[in-house]
């Protein structure tokens, strides 16, 4: 059975601005990091000096993940390539009133035979991708494949990290240091429009999650979103010697077909009621029939 692919994230890393990444891009880190090991053959966790730092994906993988075409696949890893080599992240350390900006890999190299990518990621940037013992963010990468926006993937991965609790509060300059919009939005209807209301209908589409938004206004001006949600359940599962692990019960993911009613076809609801109707018309005229 293949193991199933889970990004897992320091909380510092995963509200850090990833600058111009398109979502493809993003989809290629993400599926990178999910690859990698963070515990040896005993299930001990391992240092982040003791991680393998440099990771392989193809196009068949990037492929069966996020389900595009494969000629598509080729172009998004060797797209990626750059972009992953552009790119680093600023990580604020409150306790030492420092930002470190921090390149995500070292070197990047696409493969023209094989049609995939290899990258070595940063010394720097590996604390905060092994099992860290502040805040984390973990969830199966086939969760967020079939967003359409890389904000949507980005509302969802705050989400995950407020997961126990279901709410959030962002203050405007925090999101768009999330969604890496920079001033491009400067008008908040446009901010408010291009990234997480849409996002909140897209992952609202995906999932039984009942996300929604509220805006916080100082005065008459909006300063920050509160973001509401049906938050994960957490079941315990006792073994026979008495000790239990948590079992995360996140909202369900509809089904691609519900609500789907094909033009001109009618639903079992509907055909009941015509069958019903018919049924009675069919008995008015017998009756009509007889009486004369």
């Amino acid at each position: 059975m293949t193991k199933e692919l889970k990004p897992y994230k320091s909380s510092k890393l995963n509200t850090a601005n990833f600058g111009n990444m398109t979502q493809n891009d993003y989809n290629v880190y993400l599926h990178l990091i999910s690859k990698i090991v963070k515990v040896d053959d005993k299930g001990n966790y391992l240092k982040p000096d003791q991680l393998k730092r440099e990771y392989h994906l193809t196009a068949k993988e990037y492929n069966q993940i996020f389900n595009c075409d494969m000629k598509n696949a080729y172009s998004f890893l060797k797209k990626a390539c750059k972009k992953l080599m552009k790119t680093s992240v600023n990580i604020e350390k409150v306790d030492l009133k420092q930002i470190w900006e921090i390149n995500v890999c070292s070197h990047a190299v696409y493969n023209e035979n094989e049609g995939s990518i290899t990258v070595m990621f940063t010394d720097s940037i590996m604390p905060y991708l092994s099992q860290v013992r502040d805040q984390f963010v973990i969830y199966n990468l086939k969760e967020v494949s079939n967003f359409k926006s890389i904000h949507s993937i980005r509302l969802y991965e705050q989400i995950q990290q407020f997961k126990d609790t279901g709410y959030f509060v962002k203050n405007l300059s925090q999101l768009r240091n999330i969604f890496a919009v920079g001033n491009k939005y400067k008008n908040y209807n446009d901010l408010k429009k291009y990234t997480f209301s849409h996002a909140v209908k897209e992952i609202n589409k995906h999932y039984h999650i009942d996300l929604d938004f509220q805006e916080v206004k100082e005065g008459r001006k909006v300063a920050a979103i509160k973001f509401t949600f049906n938050k994960t359940k957490i079941a315990k599962r006792y073994r026979q010697d008495g000790s239990y692990t948590n079992e995360y019960i996140k909202p369900k993911e509809k089904s691609k077909y519900q609500d789907i009613v094909l033009e001109g076809q009618l639903s079992f609801e509907e055909k009941t009621q015509n069958q019903s109707h018919a049924g009675n018309a069919a008995s008015n005229i017998i009756q009509n029939l007889k009486i004369n």
